[in-house]
């Protein structure tokens, strides 16, 4: 199914008609990947809408951008402001936000000094991997692309540049017949899906991999560990060799976009039983109750649009 476009979106100050929305063909960003962006739903919940952890996910923006030396013209709370904006403009209630920042028409130099553009978009989306993921669960493939180094690219800065990556890894999975790939760091060791953080069940504890393992330590993935431990369940954030996930009870996946995601098989073997585990579906039910009321808001992650 082609994208539906919303009618108007947030660039440089004003919202305005996405069809108005263009920038050069020269742009530095285009040819050298210099920009930084973020990924945030906005919920339809008892309230009203709400966007999840906006605040959280504008300050990562922010620490983003200041790893690549890229001063934005806007304050946070601004941004914020534009993401409400550009939601009430467009009659959304759950939806998917697209804040970015990039190096736009300057020089033409990698170190080129350029004006820094800023847009924020928002869509309607549903799961992101589709109707049946998050109620089947996906299959799953290691990728024959590992991540990056350390002192390489820094993993920790959602930048543009950093998902050419990801792109090879979720296009070699889809061609192979796969739901999504999952990534080796250079270690050898595990990593992340495509776009997603990983976690693995054994004995009823949850394992994560490190931010050293060339992660982006995310949002979503912070949630689940916060959620995790408020109902008693162990977290445990180590490195993790290949073969634990052909050993594990229950493997899943979670992001913005992939929200909580059950893995039912990896490289043709069965995880656990092939279906959502028992503390899969219990993290499920805590995520996905913050947004119709079964899970108490305590740390104010939802803020009204």
């Amino acid at each position: 199914m082609a994208q539906q476009y919303p009618e108007w979106i947030w660039q440089n100050g004003q919202i305005k008609p996405w069809q108005e929305a263009t920038t050069h063909v020269m742009s530095h960003a285009l040819h050298y990947g210099s920009s930084v962006f973020e990924g945030i739903r906005s919920y339809a919940t008892p309230d009203g809408a709400a966007i999840f952890r906006l605040t959280d996910h504008l300050h990562r923006l922010y620490q983003s951008a200041r790893i690549y030396d890229m001063v934005l013209p806007y304050t946070q709370d601004e941004l914020a402001d534009a993401c409400r904006a550009v939601i009430r403009k467009n009659n959304l209630g759950a939806s998917y936000l697209r804040p970015v920042a990039y190096r736009g028409l300057g020089g033409f130099g990698l170190s080129a000094e350029t004006p820094i553009d800023v847009a924020v978009a928002a869509w309607p989306m549903g799961p992101y991997l589709g109707p049946e993921a998050l109620e089947n669960g996906i299959t799953a493939c290691v990728s024959s692309w590992q991540r990056f180094a350390p002192n390489t690219i820094p993993a920790g800065a959602k930048a543009g540049g950093n998902y050419l990556s990801g792109q090879l890894i979720a296009r070699e999975a889809r061609r192979l017949g796969f739901g999504e790939g999952i990534a080796l760091a250079s270690t050898g060791l595990l990593s992340e899906g495509a776009g997603e953080n990983l976690f693995l069940v054994f004995d009823g504890a949850l394992h994560t991999t490190p931010a050293s393992a060339s992660i982006l330590a995310g949002i979503t993935r912070n949630t689940l560990v916060t959620l995790a431990r408020e109902e008693g369940i162990e977290v445990i954030e180590r490195d993790l060799p290949r073969e634990y996930l052909y050993l594990a009870d229950e493997v899943l996946m979670c992001g913005t976009a992939a929200e909580v995601t059950p893995i039912r098989a990896i490289d043709g073997k069965q995880i656990g039983n092939g279906t959502a585990g028992r503390v899969t579906r219990r993290l499920q039910e805590l995520f996905f109750g913050l947004f119709d009321g079964r899970t108490h808001d305590k740390w104010g992650w939802l803020e009204p649009v």
